[in-house]
């Protein structure tokens, strides 16, 4: 079956200040819905292939977009309209097994955000920062992937974009003002049922 655009859980307007209607409109309808198309394309060109050399030639498309359409499908959910701004439970993280992990790995949640942002800010041109599950370890980390690559070494709990069209035309250049702001629209609801699934050992 062919791969489509998922809708938003909430409005396009609904992460502002923190992430502009704007910038959610052409993310998600203009660069995911691209992604889309784009792996659709790759996967009829790769069962019409029939040679090992044209389905190799396919595994860079497929992986991009591929990619894309995973990390994308998460980052929509893992986002949420702001406590703060009183429009919903964004940026709050409850008392729970969540807030146990990331207090016994990193002391705080702030310490959390100062250590994600670091490690996050540092990725050489396009990619994404995460927190994942280590599923032999079950502890919380911290990782970055280039370009489109998903996570594949961590289960993803948290996923923040750091590709310029996800922040440029409200940040400009200035990455650690979005990195800094989006802590106050991730959905912590989320990423606890995420965290609960991966260390039980449940199939995301």
């Amino acid at each position: 079956m062919a791969h489509v655009l998922p809708d938003l859980p909430y409005a396009y307007d609904a992460l502002e200040p923190y992430i502009s209607r704007q910038i959610m409109e052409l993310h998600h309808k203009k660069h995911h819905q691209t992604y889309v198309n784009a792996l659709n394309a790759a996967e009829a060109a790769y069962a019409k292939a029939s040679t090992p050399k044209e389905r190799i030639a396919l595994q860079a498309a497929l992986k991009f977009n591929g990619g894309g359409h995973i990390n994308h499908s998460l980052f929509w959910k893992n986002l949420g309209p702001s406590a703060s701004e009183g429009k919903g439970s964004g940026g709050v993280l409850p008392s729970g097994p969540l807030k146990d992990a990331i207090n016994q790995t990193f002391g705080s949640l702030d310490n959390l955000k100062k250590e994600f942002n670091t490690t996050t800010a540092a990725i050489q041109g396009s990619g994404w920062g995460w927190l994942g599950v280590n599923p032999s370890t079950k502890r919380l980390e911290i990782s970055t992937t280039p370009n489109q690559d998903p996570l594949l070494n961590l289960v993803p709990i948290i996923g923040v974009d750091i590709w310029e069209h996800a922040f440029y035309l409200q940040y400009l250049n200035v990455k650690v003002d979005y990195l800094n702001a989006i802590w106050s629209v991730i959905n912590f609801e989320e990423a606890e049922k995420r965290y609960l699934e991966a260390i039980s050992g449940s199939k995301l």
